[in-house]
């Protein structure tokens, strides 16, 4: 098996066509993942603060080194995480 490309980003789980069907557009998909990572980051980071604000991550995570995009996307392709657009925002 050859080598890909330099920088070139592989994702092997979730596989992006499950996660593409749980949204409307690939850009959709970003902004959701994105924010839920953030969610999930400060999740972690107020876990010693006794302070109970975000939500823990809605699947397992089968280890403490998984990033808080991983975990993301995870829940994004097991429909654990959703959105819903603004009214008046038509998508293209």
């Amino acid at each position: 098996m050859t080598e890909p490309p330099k920088g070139t980003l592989l994702i092997d789980e979730p596989r992006i066509d499950a996660l593409l069907a749980q949204v409307d557009s690939k850009y959709s998909l970003v902004i959701l993942a994105a924010k839920r990572a953030r969610e999930i980051n400060s999740y972690y980071q107020q876990l010693g603060e006794g302070r109970g604000e975000f939500v823990p991550p809605l699947v397992e995570t089968g280890s403490l080194r998984s990033k808080p995009l991983s975990i993301a996307l995870d829940e994004i392709a097991e429909a654990k995480v959703t959105y819903e657009r603004a009214e008046g925002v038509i998508p293209q």
